[in-house]
């Protein structure tokens, strides 16, 4: 683990808690400066959309209650509609507004029966919205691209499709009765000369755009976003409102119209969001930049802070290293205007100068201390050795016991599950041991049973296992190499090296040998000792001295 010194960690804590708090006081006041500046940018937009929307609204009553006012004229009401007065006020009107296009009065079939520079005279305007809508009322159309009119009038300059907003009015007689319609096409530019001398005047940023759309969201202007979709929030009809997403801060206003106007247009005002926040941003960056200098003079107070609370306790681990260092003439600071620093070099004086006055004694006593440890260890290794000895082997004859023997068969099993390393088992019974017994004494017995697990070490391999099965019998386990020598030869061996040995008082003795491998199918070694213990058996009924074995 990485360690500093105090001093370090103080500064670090001091100077990274102060980072932090300049970090949230930046990112709280930016958050707070952002939120103001939508509301600015919000409101101001929502100023140049009201007012945009309010002089365009103007406009286009004005345009169509003078379309009405001359609807009730004198000479239209007397219910002449081929009267060349007629034409001579409706050219005084055209001239005097340069944004009608055209104008003329039809009948109630939708003949045209004049019309300003005989546009369209004789030609029926039944099917067209503006004399269908004229015959029931005031009317005021959204713009549409010119159909009867695109090839008797002069195309824009720009190219683009001349377009027009209708206005239209019933023409009713003295008696009542509705004989005709008067209409009028306006200039759709004239419509884009009142947004953009409204924007002009409110000193908007280039970057800002001023969309007209329809009461179903349609783009109506400008040419460019004509037709596009835009999602129009639920108060847009009754009051100019703003909002902001992750591309701009809008706002939106209705066009009040007359009332029977069935024209339901809103202007929309919006303002790029990265244009909106720039004041934020500079903002922001003038914080981030106030707070590396603060967290640079924060740093270099919290240094010197913790230069002056770390230095003392920096002496006391220095004499304390020289303490641990065995040196002489150490000496703590007793003497600091920190009560608690002066407590504690004077706390740390008296207990060195205790701690070396008994030093002596305690590695006396360390001393004696690992000695006894010294004895009593060795004396426990010798008694565990001991009592492992007695656990695992037989008391008489020194070879492994049976417990042992069921150890080494599991171990041997699974060894030969997991690696296929293949083994043997021998059982070996002596010949006419009761006799021996009967006629020389049970003494003499133990002493033939001693010597006969001298004779099984003797000829077996070191990697061989040899226990005392029970009474007369012993076991061997003999895993198996591919280089090895056969289990039947091992089994032949060691009954022609017990049949050839001279026993004590007794003379010669004889073994019976019962031998088995071990199989995969088997799943534990009581089915191994049983085949074993059958060869033993067999080898005994075929006369004794003998060897059996089982593949």
């Amino acid at each position: 683990m990485l360690k500093a010194s105090l001093r370090r960690y103080l500064t670090l804590w001091f100077a990274g808690l102060s980072l932090l708090t300049l970090l949230i006081v930046g990112v709280y006041v930016g958050h707070i400066a952002t939120e103001q500046v939508k509301r600015a940018s919000g409101s101001a937009l929502s100023n140049v959309a009201g007012s945009t929307a309010a002089l365009l609204g103007m406009q286009l009553r004005e345009r169509q209650k003078e379309i009405s006012l001359l609807g009730h004229d004198p000479l239209l009401v007397r219910g002449d509609l081929d009267d060349p007065d007629i034409l001579r006020s409706m050219e005084l009107r055209s001239q005097s507004r340069a944004e009608y296009a055209w104008m003329g009065v039809a009948d109630t079939d939708g003949r045209v029966r004049q019309a300003v520079n005989d546009l369209l005279l004789g030609q029926s305007v039944e099917a067209r919205p503006w004399f269908q809508a004229g015959l029931r009322g005031p009317y005021t159309g959204d713009p549409h691209e010119a159909l009867l009119l695109a090839k008797m009038l002069p195309s824009n300059a720009n190219g683009e499709p001349l377009r027009f907003i209708d206005f239209a009015a019933p023409i009713i007689d003295d008696k009542g009765r509705v004989i005709g319609v008067l209409g009028a096409h306006a200039h759709w530019s004239w419509v884009t000369s009142i947004i953009e001398s409204a924007v002009l005047r409110a000193g908007t940023t280039p970057d800002t755009q001023v969309l007209i759309v329809n009461q179903d969201g349609l783009v109506l202007y400008p040419k460019k976003l004509a037709g596009q979709q835009q999602i129009l929030p639920k108060n847009a009809a009754e009051e100019p409102a703003w909002s902001a997403d992750e591309e701009y801060v809008s706002s939106i206003a209705p066009v009040p119209m007359s009332l029977g106007s069935d024209l339901s247009w809103s202007v929309m005002v919006r303002q790029p969001l990265e244009t909106a926040l720039q004041p934020a941003h500079h903002l922001l960056y003038k914080l981030l930049g106030l707070g590396v200098l603060a967290a640079f003079l924060f740093t270099a107070v919290a240094y010197y802070l913790a230069r002056n609370l770390s230095k003392p306790i920096e002496q006391l681990a220095r004499a304390a290293r020289q303490v641990q260092d065995q040196r002489t003439g150490v000496s703590f600071p007793l003497h600091h205007p920190v009560r608690e620093i002066s407590q504690l070099g004077r706390s740390l004086q008296r207990m060195t100068d205790s701690l070396l006055g008994n030093e002596r004694e305690l590695q006396e006593a360390n001393a004696s201390l690992e000695a006894t440890v010294a004895q009593r260890t060795e004396a426990l290794t010798q008694a565990n050795a001991e009592l492992l000895q007695l656990a695992t082997h037989d008391s008489l004859t020194g070879v492994h016991n049976r417990r042992c023997l069921d150890g080494k068969l599991e171990e041997c099993s699974q060894l030969f599950r997991r690696t296929n390393r293949s083994f043997a088992l021998l059982l070996i019974d002596v010949d006419h041991f009761k006799s021996i017994n009967d006629n020389y004494g049970h003494a003499t017995g133990d002493d033939v049973l001693t010597r006969l697990a001298q004779l099984l070490k003797r000829n077996t391999r070191a990697t061989d296992f040899v226990a005392r099965y029970g009474g007369e019998e012993f076991a061997v386990v003999l895993p198996c190499d591919e280089d090895d020598r056969g289990p039947q030869e091992a089994a032949r061996n060691i009954r022609a090296g017990i049949a050839a040995a001279t026993f004590d008082v007794v003379g010669k003795v004889t073994v019976s040998i019962g031998g088995a491998m071990a199989q995969a199918s088997e799943s534990d070694a009581a089915a191994l000792i049983e085949r074993a213990d059958r060869q033993l058996y067999q080898a005994k009924q075929a006369g004794r001295n003998r060897v059996a074995f089982s593949e």
